[in-house]
């Protein structure tokens, strides 16, 4: 199983559970985001995670190519 499974598994059952709870996703999001960041931190500079987070952040629409792809 490679990490990408695992951590989907992990993330739909958190979202099953937060939803049978009457709390919805985003508070799951948000926390789990939270948890991804504070772990990062534990081997990573502030500078370097803020970096991680402004790439994801600047390539999540996925109607855009990123842009080291070509056509």
């Amino acid at each position: 199983m490679s990490a990408t499974e695992i951590a989907k598994l992990h993330f739909s059952a958190a979202v099953n559970e937060a939803e049978a709870a009457g709390l919805g996703d985003e508070g799951v999001c948000r926390s789990l985001l939270g948890l991804v960041v504070a772990r990062y931190l534990e081997s990573r500079s502030v500078a370097d995670v803020q970096a991680e987070l402004r790439f994801v952040a600047e390539n999540c629409d996925p109607e855009s190519d990123f842009m080291f792809m070509r056509p």
